[in-house]
Order: C-alpha cells, then structure tokens, then sequence
C-alpha cells in the first residue's frame, strides 16, 4: 500500500497573499516578467466574484537541512504552480506594481460596475466614466470604509440603489475569503516525480522544466543571496536582447547596481549582437555543467538544496558551496572575454547570424568545452580550433538534438575521465568517419527544411571559403547572407508546379543557392535549360542579362562555388532528379573540405 506523497488543504485568499507578503511561502517568479495579459487578472477576479474554482495551487518545500550545530532549519515552501495567479491576485486587489515581459514595472487595475456587476480592465473611458469603480485596489486597501465607499458611489450615481449597490461591494471583498486548494508537495519527493504531479494536477498540462525548479531554488534562497543571482541571471538576458534595458536597472534596482554582477555585464550595455541571446536555461547549463561537472539541472536542484550524494542527507554547508561554485560559474558565463571568444569562434567558423544558430545547446556546449580550455589553460589557438570543429561536428550530427541533458552529463564526465583534448578527438573521428562524408551527409541533404542544419552548415562552409553568390561576380555568400538576399531555386520553383511537382520535391535544399534579388528577379520562372542557354550566350558576348559574369571560366568558377554541375551548362542540362543526386553529393563534398580546413587552422 502505498503512502499519499502530498497533502490537499483549503486556505482563505487573504491567508495567502498574507503568507506571500511575509515570506512564509515563496514565489520565485515575483521577481520575474508577469506575463499574463491583463484581461486574464480580469477574468480570475470575475471568477473569484461568481464562486467558480480557479484551480489549485502546488507548493514544494524545501528539504530541512542540517546545519553545522547539528540542529536541522526546516525550509520555506515554494509555489511551483499558481505564480501567475497569486501575482494577479497581488496586483489587483492589494495595487502592487509588476514587471511586464518588456520588464516594465506597471499597476494593473482592475475597474468593477457595482450596478452591473462587472469587471473590466480599467482604462481612460471607464476612469472617467461614474459608473466605474476605477481601481478594485480602493475596496481593499487596509482603510477602506465600506459605508464611505457607498456613500462616494451613491453621490456619483444618485440614481442607483443605494443598498443594492451596498450589498454588491460587500460581496466583492468578500473574494478574499474564498477558499484555494493548496497542494503541498513531500519534501523527499525527487523533481521527476514533481513534474508528474505538476503535468498531471495542471489543467494545461504545461511542462515545468528543471530549470525552472533551478531557478526557483535560486530565488527562494535568502541565506546565500539566491535573490540576487537569480536576477543576475534574468537581467543578462534580457539585456543580450535589449541593451537598452541597462539604464532601467541602474535607476530602478539600486541594489543590484551596486552588487559585483552589475559591474561585470556593463559590457552589454553597447552591444546589439544577437548571434546568441541565452535563456536562463542556457545560462544554468553552461554555468552548471562547467562548474560542477554534471549535466543533469535535477543534480542542480538538489546540490542547492544542500543534498550530500554520498550520505544522502541535506546539509547547509552542500548547499553553501553550491551557491557559491553557481556563482563562480554565472560570472564565468558572462565574463566579456569568455562571452566575445565564443562569439569569435562562432563567427570565424562561418557562423554570422543568428538565423545560422538552430541549436542553442550546441552553442551551449562549445561554451563549456571553452570555459573548460580556459580553465585547464590550454593555448587560444588550440582551444579556439578544438572549439570550432566540436561545434560544428555537434551541429552536423544532431548530437544535443533528442535528450541534451543525458548527452551533456556523458560528454562532461568522459571529459575529466579521459581528457578534453583526447576525448573530443576521439570523438570528433569517430562521428566524422568516410562513411558519413560519402554516404550519411548526401543522404541527410535529401530535405525540403531550409533550416536543416546541413544547409546552415553548407552557408557557413560557402562563408569560410569565400564563395560568391549564385551568377555574383562580386558579391559574396558572407555579403548576402548579413545584407539582402534571396534564396534562388535552380530550378524554379513556378517551373516545378507547372510539371507537378509538390512542394516537398522543389523544395529540396539541394535545389537551393544564394542569389542577389536582382539576379533572382530576372532569372523568374524559365527552366534552367532557358537561362543557363541565356548565360552560355552571355558569356560569349551576347546580352547582359543574370549578373555580371561575362567569361566562360569565371561562369564555371561560380558554379563549381555554388556546387552546381557543369553539366548544367550543356545543351540540354540535367533532368531535375540527376541534378538533386549530382548536387548533394557536390555539397557534401564541399562541407567535408570546409571541416577538414577547420583542424589546419592557425
């Protein structure tokens, strides 16, 4: 038989946002972006005024931890679902300003019709509109007379019933008496089995990641300053995003400003680059990973709850040093140097935008693997190639693409078992093999996704190599790519649809290359067999009419870079399915020749 892991207790709203004020239960997200829009605060309040339910709210306290005089401190309780809601509730009823996702800090109000009963969030009209209460947070703020509150209606609307109206603010205040069920969670219960319980209790069934758990951990800390690096955390990326956001902080969150995470990403302040903005997500399993040499965010979650692996007691000196060698790893993470080099190194291997970035974990490995060559003191420019070639190897192979973290936590611990150099070459070897190069890769350019990461990795090896756009006699891939371009189907796509064909077949990346807009425009809807015939012709002194490339050799340069048969140019061409066949393979080979370059960089 097995025993009930939770208990299920009904509390008046009023003990609740007592609670929260006072700190007895935790919301983590209170410090975070309140996402709901405004007409949902509305809509839990009318709810709330109707008696219907509004759901339960999950609470997870934390494990008691044995402190170093041998007593235990039993932990606080953190609301895991229903943040959102009590948040509403606090700024809606109690007048408590949020943050917005554009981390503005704003007063949601909430306006009420005592005559019609209703709801509705406030604006210009309604405030100046009699019939409005204009802000619910006057019924309940601590000096509220009811009488007075009538009295002040009844003047306005002398037509309305006084004792009506009497009876319906009453009712109003009274919400807060309505009951929340709140289902607290056992202290010992591992996050798996908090996840479950979440997906299945949440009506939404959201996921609830571990990095949430994380994060939640973070804030919920008073003794170790969790609070303040858990805004460490959110005001980085948000400011990777919006430097402008830098500004706000120092003028509006004095203590933070003054703290040493401020000082460290001023750097971010002048910089618009968006190659790769980081989640907290990101920014735990790169701090994470690098510091504690494992990849699991649940290891994170109970380290900082102070959980000794070996014992397998809580104890507050684990958690103490955990939050200090998190620290240690967020500084790390945005350290300008450290954050400027990974940049280089993504960029210099043909990486320019963040429209070439699909997988942030990738990204987020290759970081770890610096801070990790750093930290052994390898040279730059070993480290910088190393970097390079395991990002790229990890992008072509989809290496962080179904289960990150499991690849993460092997990847992390063969690393200090066998070595960072030795076993990222043995990997590195072992994934690139003859077979993937001449078999595998021709057959994973077999696709109609633009945002494969064989055709991202085809543009960066096309960037590194210097090759000039489709039919460009001077503009190049790294040209187009960071100004305008078009990307050109071969063979037309109107010319395929005319011959039937579905989207998924001319569509194929292979049938892609990089064009100038212009070049496109003029080229339109002919068959390949028209326009390479047009290009034969203006090459031999005829009419100037793709780009400006007016020499035979300078023709089949251009094609060779844009890997495109030769054959093309004969009378006749190549049918649409040889030329995808010849293609593929041409493009492998180039993306083999552009990986292989990366390990005889200086």
């Amino acid at each position: 038989m097995s025993t009930q892991r939770y208990s299920v207790t009904p509390h008046p709203i009023e003990t609740l946002l007592t609670w929260v004020k006072s700190g007895e239960i935790a919301i983590p997200e209170i410090q975070r972006p309140f996402v709901w829009e405004a007409t949902k605060v509305r809509n839990l309040l009318d709810s709330l005024y109707q008696g219907f339910p509004v759901g339960y709210l999950i609470a997870w306290r934390n494990p008691s931890v044995r402190l170093k005089d041998g007593t235990t401190s039993s932990g606080k309780r953190i609301l895991i679902d229903g943040q959102q809601r009590v948040t509403a509730l606090m700024a809606a009823l109690l007048g408590q300003e949020v943050l917005t996702k554009d981390y503005e800090t704003v007063r949601i109000r909430i306006a009420f019709n005592p005559v019609e009963e209703t709801f509705e969030v406030s604006n210009p009209a309604i405030q100046k509109d009699a019939a409005w209460i204009p802000d619910l947070a006057e019924v309940f703020a601590p000096n509220a007379s009811l009488f007075e509150l009538t009295d002040a209606y009844a003047e306005r609307n002398p037509q309305a019933d006084r004792r009506r109206v009497s009876r319906v603010l009453e009712k109003v205040r009274k919400i807060i008496n309505n009951h929340v069920g709140i289902i607290e969670l056992a202290e010992d219960l591992d996050i798996e089995t908090v996840t479950e319980i979440f997906i299945r209790v949440n009506s939404a069934g959201a996921a609830l990641s571990q990095a949430d758990f994380a994060m939640s951990k973070i804030a919920a800390n008073d003794t170790y300053d969790g609070t303040l690096l858990r805004k460490a955390i959110d005001y980085f990326c948000h400011l990777a995003v919006a430097p402008e956001f830098f500004s706000r902080i120092e003028k509006g969150d004095k203590a933070f400003a003054a703290s040493e995470f401020f000082d460290k990403m001023k750097w971010l302040k002048g910089v618009n680059d968006d190659l790769y903005d980081p989640s907290y997500t990101d920014m735990l399993r790169v701090a994470f990973t690098s510091e504690f040499r494992r990849g699991k965010l649940q290891d994170l979650v109970a380290l900082l709850s102070g959980r000794n692996f070996e014992t397998k007691q809580y104890e507050a000196v684990v958690a103490e040093e955990s939050f200090a060698r998190l620290k240690a790893g967020i500084l790390n993470f945005i350290n300008e140097t450290h954050f400027d080099r990974l940049m280089m190194i993504l960029r210099s291997a043909g990486f320019l935008t963040s429209a070439m970035i699909r997988s942030q974990n990738a990204v987020n490995f290759a970081y770890i693997l610096y801070l990790r060559g750093r930290e052994e003191k390898m040279p730059a420019a070993e480290l910088e190639q190393l970097v390079r070639r395991w990002y790229v190897m990890s992008v072509l192979r989809g290496r962080y693409a179904g289960n990150p973290e499991s690849t993460f936590d092997y990847d992390i611990r063969q690393i200090d078992a066998r070595g960072l150099v030795t076993y990222a070459n043995a990997v590195i070897d072992a994934e690139m093999s003859e077979s993937f190069w001449t078999a595998l890769l021709p057959q994973e350019l077999e696709t109609s996704s633009a945002a494969s990461p064989m055709f991202l990795v085809f543009q960066a090896a096309q960037v590194k190599l210097g090759d000039r756009g489709f039919l460009s006699r001077d503009i190049t891939v790294r040209d187009l790519l960071l100004n305008r371009r078009d990307v050109h189907h071969v063979f037309p796509r109107n010319y395929l649809k005319g011959l039937g064909l579905s989207r998924g077949q001319y569509n194929q990346i292979a049938n892609f290359v990089l064009a100038q807009t212009e070049i496109n425009i003029a080229i339109g809807d002919k068959s390949p067999t028209t326009y390479f015939a047009d290009l034969v012709r203006q090459c031999s002194g005829g009419d100037k009419r793709y780009g400006g490339i007016v020499e035979m050799d300078a023709l089949r340069d251009n094609l060779r870079m844009n890997c495109l048969p030769e054959e093309m140019l004969d009378e006749g061409g190549l049918d649409y399915d040889d030329f995808l066949e010849r293609r593929r393979l041409l493009m492998a080979q180039k993306i083999r020749a552009y990986f292989e370059g990366l390990s005889s960089e200086e």
